[in-house]
């Protein structure tokens, strides 16, 4: 018999800060989290804005001493898995350690530290590299500490498919509880690839916003004047637990994950399928998977990366999976206020999405000034919308044609 797989705790680091109320409250309000780099190592690329987590510190939950042996985006996920602990009031000392997991999808790993240590190997010799640099950069990296930090002794590992790898982190943790092989899980995203190669490489390939004067106003979702996404960092962190095992401690229940659905392009490694044939089948398959009509879908966190070819692509795949309901559905993207954070993207955006069901609350996509005619959907533009959300679908589609998208409810026994 399957199990049902619910939310109990989630915890987030991300550029509009890193309490999960006051971010909400901020994002809601229409903040934005995107920055102009002045810094002279990153202020060289033709983009010049990112959405950065300023005020982030890893201190208290890593002692001082250890900081230096742990890449950003690890700090980033084991900071918001702690919390995200916390929050549910999981004790993982009363757990069955082979009978929890540590999933956290991760795009591009240390990135940053790949760019330090490779500086010392050119300036300095090898004597100079970091001992630590390895277990640094290794994507598997966040998912590890955090199993070393709860003494999780079952499944642990990382999920890299690009800006879908969180989303299918979830979805493997969610498999994972649902035919009863775990009971909990740690699951999520993280990134941390504001660095001088990751700005580099997506300003090569002109996919980067380049609005530096106004930086933010410059991830424009679903506008016509958009011109590239911008890239951010952060992590979502979210406690998965069966249903049973949730109630038999007395757990808030956050929510309810119901389904997936999982496609490939298959055309080519950075560009989507313009006509969203391949995307419209993964949304198909999360509304089928979890025995849900488009009708039944009251929120939709896009993907929507303020890409030219990207946004119109998801269009066409709403419209083409919800067919006469697209038009009604409301959607929003959140990386208007938070940029792109890449491989951790669907964490936070689950969390976002969630919080929309709590709070009957669409989130506003900011900078919707000038719609595209392309993009004729409720995209929610510049203001938060009072509405009752139940049901809502969170999309991520990566690089290499990973499609992956996710359905969740408000919890009803």
């Amino acid at each position: 018999m399957k199990k049902r797989v619910v939310i109990t705790g989630f915890g987030l680091v991300s550029p509009l800060g890193c309490d999960v109320e006051s971010v909400w409250k901020r994002l809601v309000e229409g903040a934005s989290g995107v920055t102009r780099l002045d810094d002279p190592e990153r202020s060289i690329f033709r983009s010049k804005v990112a959405a950065q987590c300023l005020d982030f510190s890893p201190v208290p939950y890593i002692e001082i001493k250890d900081v230096k042996k742990i890449d950003r985006f690890a700090q980033f996920a084991y900071v918001s898995g702690i919390r995200a602990v916390e929050a549910s009031g999981l004790d993982f000392t009363r757990e069955n350690p082979f009978r929890c997991a540590s999933i956290i999808g991760c795009g591009v790993g240390g990135l940053g530290e790949i760019e330090r240590q490779d500086d010392k190997l050119a300036n300095s010799g090898p004597n100079r590299v970091s001992p630590f640099t390895i277990p640094k950069i290794m994507p598997n990296a966040a998912s590890s500490h955090l199993a070393i930090r709860y003494g999780i002794h079952g499944p642990s590992y990382s999920v890299s498919t690009a800006c879908a790898s969180a989303n299918n982190a979830m979805i493997d943790a969610f498999k994972m509880i649902r035919d009863g092989e775990v009971d909990v899980a740690l699951t999520g995203g993280a990134e941390a690839a504001v660095s001088r190669l990751g700005l580099a490489g997506f300003a090569a390939m002109r996919a980067l916003s380049e609005r530096n004067d106004e930086p933010e106003k410059a991830s424009r979702p679903f506008d016509a004047d958009r011109d590239g996404f911008v890239i951010g960092e952060g992590a979502g962190v979210l406690v998965f637990e069966e249903l049973e095992h949730a109630k038999r401690r007395g757990a808030e229940i956050l929510g309810e994950f119901l389904g997936y659905g999982c496609t490939t392009d298959a055309s080519h490694i950075t560009q989507p399928d313009s006509d969203g044939v391949y995307a419209g089948a993964a949304l198909d398959s999360c509304l089928r998977s979890a025995c849900l009509e488009p009708s039944q879908i009251d929120y939709i966190n896009a993907h929507g990366t303020a890409t030219a070819l990207g946004d119109v692509a998801e269009v066409n795949a709403i419209k083409r999976a919800f067919g006469n309901s697209a038009k009604s559905v409301s959607i929003s993207s959140t990386k208007s206020a938070i940029g792109h954070l890449l491989g951790g993207s669907g964490g936070v955006e689950m969390i976002f999405s969630l919080l929309a069901i709590r709070d009957g609350v669409i989130p506003p996509t900011l900078n919707l000034e000038r719609p595209d005619p392309q993009c004729d959907l409720d995209f929610t533009p510049l203001y938060a919308k009072e509405k009752r959300v139940d049901r809502i679908i969170s999309s991520s589609f990566g690089f290499g044609g990973h499609n992956a998208c996710v359905v969740a409810s408000r919890f009803w026994e």
